[in-house]
Formats: structure tokens, sequence, C-alpha cells
């Protein structure tokens, strides 16, 4: 007597066994889509509104996916402030205004513009010569000076203290609070 193997469901059959008997394929007409070609044209004639839309989706993506308020705040809270690196190197600049009074009401850190007023014979001209520079110190007056002004430091970019310091040679030098 004779055993055929029977097919288990544990072993499986070798790849190709369980597929249909192969066959020929009917020839037929090529796939056409209708109205494809308007759809292409209306594209390209409006690829500028679609950019448009397009860059809208993106910006508003940007704001939302963006950092959020105190109160929803995402990310872990830093430990410090992040401090901007300023391109721009600063440096601490002495300049004498005019009027020794105004710069008593002057603290650190207060903003200032300084302007340079120059006398000549057709009348008084003024000139802007640092815009919001900071002040880092004021020094105490000194006794027995004249009233010739007083001190101040700034705090202002390098090529703004080249101004500054050429304006004092020939000017008399204000402050304004911003």
């Amino acid at each position: 007597m004779s055993f055929a193997p029977s097919p288990s469901p544990l072993v499986p059959l070798p790849l190709g066994t369980d597929a249909p008997p192969t066959c020929e394929v009917p020839h037929f007409a090529p796939v056409r889509v209708r109205g494809g070609h308007r759809q292409l044209r209306r594209f390209v004639r409006h690829r500028g509104r679609a950019l448009a839309l397009g860059l809208a989706v993106t910006a508003a993506a940007v704001v939302a996916a963006g950092p959020r308020g105190d109160d929803g705040a995402r990310g872990h809270p830093a430990a410090e402030p992040v401090h901007e690196h300023r391109a721009v190197e600063t440096v601490s600049a002495p300049v004498r205004i005019a009027d020794g009074a105004t710069v008593r009401l002057l603290r650190p850190g207060d903003r200032v513009d300084v302007i340079a007023a120059e006398e000549s014979g057709l009348g008084g001209d003024a000139r802007v010569v640092a815009r919001g520079a900071r002040v880092t110190k004021v020094p105490e007056p000194l006794d027995g000076v004249p009233e010739g002004g007083a001190l101040v430091v700034l705090s202002v970019p390098r090529s703004t203290a080249a101004r500054l310091a050429g304006a004092s040679a020939t000017a008399r030098l204000a402050v304004t609070l911003c």
C-alpha cells in the first residue's frame, strides 16, 4: 500500500504551485483619460496661484508649529536666558556732555541719542551722532572742576565711538533720552 503525502497546514507549498495556469491576454485598445489635457493646460496657466496657495499653507504650518507663549510653551525651559551674539562689537566710549545737569538725570541702562551742535558764522547746525546708545556708567562729578559739562560712558559700536570722538573735538554734545 502506498501513501501519498497529504498537504500539511504547517508545511508551505512551493511558490507558484497555487497560481492558476497562464493564459493569453486579449488585445485591447489603449486606455485614454478624457479631459486630462485641458486640466494640465489650466494648471500650467494658473501655476502662480497654485504656488501662492502652497506658500500660504506652508507659512501657516510654520506659524502653527512655532514656539508658543507661556501657557503653551514647547520644549524644555532654558536654565539661563539665551543671549544673542551681535555681529557688531560694542565698545565703551567716554563722552563729555555740555550740560552737566542733564547728565545727572541719567542712570546706567538708559538709552540716549547724542546730538552734536556746531556753531558757525551762519548759525548753529545740529546732527545726531549716535542713536540708542546705552549708558553704562555716570561718573561722579569732580569737585573744583569748572562748569564744563559732565562725563558719561556709553556702550556703542566701534564706528559710532569714532564719530563721537570726532564730534566732541569740534562741537558741543547733548543727549536726549529715548
